[in-house]
């Protein structure tokens, strides 16, 4: 028993290590200089490799104009507020009305904006062609998705040396994809065979509402059929040393952050060439998608173009977006885990309607599944518990033989047909599930916003009077109580301790997490205390029938 409380101290300690550092990496704060420059270099279209190259042209490097000068217009459905910038048709800003700042719950969630220099840019690679730093016109067209229609278009154009090339947006009702599109009528004497890229351009400052005890992965991520999902580490971006798929004929190109994800999709079986970059100046990246455009003989017309997901991580919707594309939901090496997890919690969810008793019910459901392991572990540290004053009197006949100690204890064992480490291999077969159920809870955008009962309005955010850190912390307590008094002082301590170092803790978790570790306390004290009467009934019939 006293094994099985220092494996879960270990663990427990090891992870808020890992999310320490894992804040430390992706919350520091940048020069406020080095943004600004970063936000001055917007990046030359880039390069294709030759393996993608064909024949297209070299590029004709644009310059850009004043940011002052350019103009930007918003264009809104049921879903999404998105400002367009007439430089490069750069969708600069991007709003989810149905989701809501994490610190200002009376403001839209913002994923595209300027603080992040986080944009979705594209543009076209040739000689003569537009980038993503050219100029366009917007041509006239409705800003709202009508009453009745299922999709708004938005176009604009560009024409240089005889090349007219059109840029289109469609926003789609009740979607949260965009479809990114070139049309390109090629006016002049020469046949042409550009590429189209599609490029998300970041900072790599972590979202707000991550903290040392709760930090997830921000970054560009890739997909392909051979390679599977790849996250990419901003800082191998900047040392040249990132690894990922750079070709393939399928897959995908994202931004991850925590609860959302903006993603390019090309046609499936469209070649398609991979990239990543940091720019000069400031910690801003880019990371695109490159795919080419069959030859345009002169006077004909060609197109490209991409499916855009800019939103939450809803499972169920990503998958239909694109093979993979759920991924971003990163349970890691516990995913065949978590994943049968979710389901069941999203399935409880639907016959309840409310994702705080979803978490109530899955954890009795869970419980109940582990009901005979726990019952093994709570026998074991029962008959411990019975044995303890024996063990002490031990531990005081033998205190100058430390093995003629362990000698006569491991007699004691055996005698009474006790196992010391009865009650550590339940618990071991069991923690696998809690991790994973942490993750779950803590990776889905669902409880974003999500109330519980009164005060928990919000199960992504920690509890604002931290009532259930207190119940949390009061439970661990009785449960310290039921367990057996390790004979070592410092040790039994340490351990009258651990709730209120845990306790602490978990003021800064997402009450969601907290209220599973609650439900999980409450009925583990209800199993431990119905077990150790039995045994202690047990153990006075016995000693009554002897006498």
């Amino acid at each position: 028993m006293d094994t099985r409380r220092l494996i879960l101290v270990l663990i427990f300690t090891f992870s808020s290590f890992m999310l320490w550092e894992n804040w430390q990496k992706y919350n520091q704060p940048k020069p406020a200089a080095e943004v600004a420059a970063a936000g001055q270099a917007a990046g030359a279209a880039p390069v294709p490799s030759a393996t993608l190259q064909g024949k297209a042209a070299p590029v004709t490097p644009t310059v850009a104009a004043p940011a002052s000068t350019v103009e930007t217009f918003t264009v809104s459905t049921d879903l999404l507020k998105a400002t367009i910038s007439a430089q490069g048709g750069d969708v600069v800003k991007l709003e989810l009305l149905k989701y809501r700042e994490h610190d200002k719950k009376d403001q839209n969630f913002v994923l595209f904006d300027a603080q992040h220099q986080y944009f979705a840019q594209s543009g076209l690679i040739g000689e003569g062609l537009p980038t993503h730093r050219t100029l366009f016109t917007r041509i006239a067209g409705a800003s709202e998705l009508a009453e009745g229609s299922n999709e708004l278009k938005v176009r604009l154009e560009a024409e240089q040396n005889g090349i007219k090339v059109a840029k289109l947006l469609t926003f789609k009702r009740g979607s949260y994809l965009i479809d990114v599109s070139w049309e390109i009528a090629n006016g002049s004497d020469k046949a042409i065979a550009p590429h189209a890229y599609f490029q998300l351009q970041r900072d790599d400052k972590a979202p707000a509402g991550e903290t040392a005890m709760v930090s997830t992965f921000t970054g560009p991520a890739v997909y392909t059929e051979a390679e599977k999902y790849q996250k990419v580490d901003f800082g191998h971006i900047a040392d040249n040393k990132a690894k990922f798929a750079k070709t393939a004929d399928n897959g995908w190109l994202a931004m991850v952050q925590h609860y959302f994800v903006a993603a390019f999709v090309p046609k499936d079986k469209t070649p398609r060439e991979f990239y990543m970059r940091k720019l000069e100046g400031g910690n801003v990246f880019q990371t695109g998608v490159i795919v080419p455009v069959a030859e345009i003989a002169p006077g004909a017309k060609g197109e490209s173009g991409v499916s855009l997901y800019a939103g939450p991580q809803e499972q169920t919707a990503l998958k239909q977006v694109a093979p993979g594309l759920d991924l971003v939901v990163d349970y890691g090496w516990l995913t065949v885990v978590a994943a049968p997890i979710f389901w069941a919690l999203e399935a409880i969810h639907k016959l309840v309607g409310n994702w705080g008793w979803a978490i109530v019910v899955l954890t009795i459901g869970i419980k109940a599944v582990f009901y005979p392991l726990s019952a093994a572990s709570y026998k074991s540290m029962a008959k411990m518990k019975l044995l303890t004053p024996r063990l002490m009197q031990l531990k005081e006949r033998f205190s100058d033989d430390k093995q003629r100690l362990n000698q006569e204890m491991m007699k004691l064992y055996q005698t009474e047909k006790v196992n010391p480490l009865g009650g550590c291999l339940p618990i071991l077969i069991q923690i696998p599930v809690f991790i994973a159920l942490y993750w779950v809870l803590l990776g889905a955008v669902e409880m974003r916003d999500a109330p519980w009962i009164g005060w928990i309005t919000d199960l992504a955010s920690p509890d604002p009077y931290f009532i259930l850190p207190v119940i949390m912390m009061a439970s661990m307590f009785i449960q310290t109580k039921l367990n057996p008094t390790p004979p070592d002082p410092i040790q039994a301590k340490v351990m009258m301790a651990m709730p209120l170092i845990f306790g602490v803790m978990f003021f800064w978790f997402p009450a969601g997490l907290v209220l599973y570790w609650v439900v999980n306390n409450v009925l583990s004290i209800a199993q431990q205390w119905q077990i150790t009467r039995m045994i202690d009934a047990g153990g006075k019939a016995a000693n009554d029938a002897k006498a």
